[in-house]
């Protein structure tokens, strides 16, 4: 892997640059994005020149698509009559199912691997970047169809960033991410939507660091997250049914022994993912 092409030098975009370099690629990383983008990518280091998608395409070994899922089903086929012979096209998109297919309906066989980085940052943009993001983060790739050695290149930059990778199909990848991802950003959105709209006067100025916890997510942009739910409509659809009947039976027990049996459900989900010990 001589060549690197960046489309979209945001915070993913560019950190995924800043990390290459730190693992010691000395190859070129062209960048593909809008212009204060690119000043600032080549700025930070994260790119070392910038170019054309087409001319991006037709140079890279490898190009790695870090925009909004809406803006990577638009690239995809604007690729195809570019690409280069043998290069990989990956992507970090929040959604895999229709990124995948799009991939399998416009690109040569075997040149497409489709990834997520679960990492990010409150700020965005190549400002934000960081060669470090991704250490210890989960990294989801989900292989379709036979390897290329552009495919074990990229697994190794994932290794040597300290990634842990994880591969999984494109539609365990949506089922999972509902629930641990889109879900988690719709309950926050909803909470802070609730207390926006009640009447009580006093709710904007009482509260302590679990609302500020729980509403963190509500300061995403609706932009940002409308082409991931788009793209994964039935999958947040039966999240949220579940999520609701579990809170319509916490509203049918609540001060009731039975809403333990929750509560101790919930509390054992919570330490699992933290690691931490059971209690009784």
């Amino acid at each position: 892997m001589q060549t690197v092409g960046i489309v979209g030098v945001g915070l993913i975009g560019a950190s995924f640059g800043l990390a290459l370099r730190k693992s010691g690629f000395s190859g070129e990383i062209i960048g593909v994005s809008s212009e204060p983008a690119l000043a600032a990518g080549l700025a930070c280091g994260a790119i070392s020149s910038s170019a054309t998608l087409p001319a991006a395409a037709e140079r890279a070994d490898l190009l790695y698509l870090a925009q909004t899922v809406d803006r990577i089903l638009q690239t995809i086929p604007e690729l195809a009559p570019a690409l280069r012979p043998g290069a990989l096209v990956t992507d970090a998109g929040s959604t895999k199912k229709q990124i995948v297919a799009c991939a399998l309906a416009h690109l040569p066989a075997g040149s497409f691997l489709g990834g997520h980085p679960l990492a990010g940052k409150e700020k965005r943009g190549p400002e934000a970047a960081d060669a470090e993001l991704f250490r210890d983060r989960p990294y989801v790739l989900t292989p379709v169809g036979a390897a290329s050695p552009e495919a074990s290149a990229l697994r190794e930059a994932l290794a040597s960033f300290g990634a842990v990778v994880v591969e999984i199909s494109p539609e365990e990848h949506d089922a999972a991410l509902a629930l641990t991802s889109h879900l988690p950003q719709l309950a926050s959105t909803a909470l802070a939507a609730t207390l926006q709209r009640s009447a009580n006067p006093h709710a904007a100025r009482i509260f302590g660091n679990g609302l500020l916890d729980m509403t963190r997510l509500a300061l995403s942009s609706a932009d940002l997250w409308r082409s991931i739910l788009v793209t994964n409509r039935s999958e947040v659809s039966m999240a949220i049914d579940s999520y609701i009947e579990i809170l319509q039976q916490l509203k049918r027990t609540l001060g009731e022994r039975e809403m333990t049996n929750t509560f101790e459900e919930g509390a054992l989900l919570a330490r699992s993912i933290r690691k931490l010990p059971l209690t009784k």
